[in-house]
């Protein structure tokens, strides 16, 4: 017994590093969610921002598939409620991967008319 709290004690700051993640990939995404048009004086640093918040978000989504096809419990076989919220997980990774680029793409052209961005 003593043996399953230590695993569960070691997990600890792996759960911390990942919350850390996700807490930064939010707020690198959050100007992304609530701009309507892009200034030029921060157009530079919001595409940069934005950018590394979605490259984030690629790697949790990849790092979420190779959980899937390949997961850590070795010797035994999946427990297939796992297997559902970690594809529930991947979707909505997914998504929201696909949301944040489609946003990006719609203030750039709303940006256009001003003239170019870079």
């Amino acid at each position: 017994m003593d043996n399953t709290k230590h695993d569960r004690l070691k997990k600890i700051p792996t759960y911390a590093l990942v919350l850390v993640l996700w807490i930064i990939t939010a707020w690198l995404l959050y100007p992304l969610i609530t701009l309507d048009t892009v200034e030029m004086d921060n157009a530079k640093e919001y595409l940069y921002r934005s950018a590394f918040g979605i490259a984030l978000m690629i790697i949790f989504f990849g790092k979420t598939t190779y959980d899937i096809f390949f997961p850590h419990v070795t010797y035994r076989k999946m427990p297939l409620l796992n297997t559902i919220l970690l594809s529930i997980y991947a979707f909505l990774l997914a998504g929201g991967i696909i949301f944040m680029a489609l946003r990006m793409i719609v203030l750039y052209l709303r940006s256009r008319e001003g003239g170019l961005l870079f």
